[in-house]
């Protein structure tokens, strides 16, 4: 596995400034804190409860535990840096945190779409949705997730740990990800730009144009529901298809371009990897009368036992 002389990477970083670098470190301190926190209760609340017990819930809980998988493999990392003057990562450790990123997030989108399949069968097929996303299938679309993920994920390191690093060693980034390490690559990478963007970049737009398109057949089968249940369908979906923006629309900008707008791809970076997994728990529990019961039936019980 040859890859030159190069044995670590410097992270750039998001900014140069010792008086911002420390603020930020802070805010992303109290927003890694907050993500952890928030998507742990989420996934507590849904396995001590009934609601693991019902599809869209299922698929919520893994969504939270990716959530705090995806931010672990960037925030960390990120808060050290920005307290220290030298921002070196190994080879090895960089390979990692890009292979990880990429697991967890592509992860993500899988449980999305299943997510969305699911309020599909219930909003258009109830009568056959017990039937049709039953536990084992539940599980059958979790496996094919983590799966697509992998093979995604192992597809990126193939093409970087094949490429010469001769130098320079510093990446304009503030973690490691597959644009910045072809730009150091000692070599021509723009067929695999190309290549990756066609693949990543279109796989993108069409799986977030895809579950548009299906929330927008969702929507409009509700017109014929009664007034309640056209008002809890509506919040469900326009919960879903609010975390769906979150996601995809800076990691769109991010891998479809292919113009050297480095500063601009750490901005949209930092919406999936630190907002959007922030904001999940919120858009999640405030909107939903389910969460919000089960989550008082959950935690006021565990201070009643610790009472008496």
């Amino acid at each position: 596995m040859e890859h030159g002389n190069i044995t670590e990477f410097i992270l750039l970083g998001l900014f140069s400034g010792e008086k911002v670098n420390a603020l930020c470190s802070v805010l992303f301190s109290l927003c890694y804190l907050a993500i952890v926190s928030g998507n742990l209760m989420i996934l507590l609340t849904i396995k001590g409860s009934q609601l693991s017990e019902q599809p869209m819930y299922f698929f919520l809980s893994y969504l939270s535990f990716m959530d705090v998988c995806f931010t672990s493999t960037v925030a960390p990392k990120l808060i050290l840096d920005l307290l220290t003057q030298w921002k070196t990562i190994s080879f090895h450790g960089c390979i990692a945190q890009m292979f990880y990123a990429h697991f967890f997030g592509a992860t993500e989108i899988f449980i999305l779409v299943a997510m969305a399949y699911d309020r599909y069968v219930a909003i258009c097929r109830p009568l056959h949705y017990m039937v049709i996303m039953r536990r084992q299938v539940c599980c059958l679309l979790l496996m094919a997730s983590v799966l697509g993920a992998f093979i995604h994920s192992l597809m990126q390191v193939l093409i970087i740990i094949h490429l010469p690093f001769c130098g320079p060693n510093q990446i304009d980034h503030y973690f490691c990800d597959i644009f910045p390490l072809l730009k150091l690559a000692c070599t021509d990478t723009r067929l695999l730009m190309t290549a990756i963007i066609t693949t990543t970049g279109v796989l993108s737009i069409l799986t977030f144009v895809a579950l548009v398109v299906s929330y927008i057949i969702i929507l409009s089968t509700l017109r014929t529901r009664s007034s309640e249940g056209h008002r809890k369908a509506l919040s469900t979906c326009g919960s879903h298809l609010t975390v769906v923006l979150l996601f995809f629309l800076p990691l769109i900008f991010t891998y479809v371009p292919m113009a050297d707008s480095v500063s601009e791809d750490k901005v949209f970076a930092l919406f999936y990897t630190m907002i959007a997994p922030l904001f999940n728990p919120l858009i999640y529990t405030l909107r939903n009368a389910d969460m919000k019961n089960a989550m008082r039936k959950v935690w006021c019980q565990d201070k009643r036992f610790q009472g008496n």
